[in-house]
C-alpha cells in the first residue's frame, strides 16, 4: 500500500504546495491568543525567550524548555480554561520547512513573517 499524503489544508503558492494548519477554538479565546502572537511578533520583553531553539544534539532546532514554558504560560494566561500542557510558538519559516512537534501534547502556534506587517496602514491589492 502506497503511503498517503499528510492531511490538512494545502496552500499552493507559485507552484509550491504548503500545508496550512487547521484548528478550532472558542471565539472568546481568539483575542487573547492573538495578542500573545502580536506581542511575540513585536519583540515584547515578556516573551523574550519564546523563539529560543536548541542549537546542538539530537533535538537541534526544537524549542528550548524556557521557550515552551514562556509560550505555555502566555497562551494559558490569554485563554483561561485552555490549560494547555505545552504550547510552542514557531516561525512561519519553521512551519513551511515542515516543523515536527517534539511531543504529542504540543499545541503549535505560528508566528507570521515580519514582511506581513503593514506599518503604513495602506492596503495593497
Amino acid at each position: 500500500m502506497a503511503p498517503t499524503a499528510p492531511g490538512g489544508i494545502k496552500k499552493n503558492k507559485g507552484g509550491l504546495e504548503m500545508t496550512v494548519p487547521e484548528f478550532a477554538m472558542p471565539p472568546d479565546a481568539v483575542p487573547g491568543i492573538a495578542q500573545v502572537i502580536v506581542k511575540a511578533w513585536n519583540g515584547d520583553a515578556s516573551l523574550s525567550n519564546i523563539m529560543d531553539r536548541v542549537t546542538t544534539g539530537p533535538t537541534k532546532g526544537v524549542a528550548t524548555i524556557t521557550a515552551v514554558q514562556q509560550a505555555t504560560d502566555a497562551i494559558n494566561a490569554a485563554a483561561p480554561g485552555f490549560n494547555l500542557k505545552r504550547a510552542v510558538i514557531i516561525s512561519e519559516h519553521e512551519h513551511d520547512d515542515g516543523y515536527t512537534m517534539e511531543f504529542e501534547d504540543d499545541v503549535v502556534f505560528v508566528l507570521p513573517r515580519k514582511e506581513r506587517v503593514n506599518l503604513t496602514g495602506s492596503q495593497s491589492c
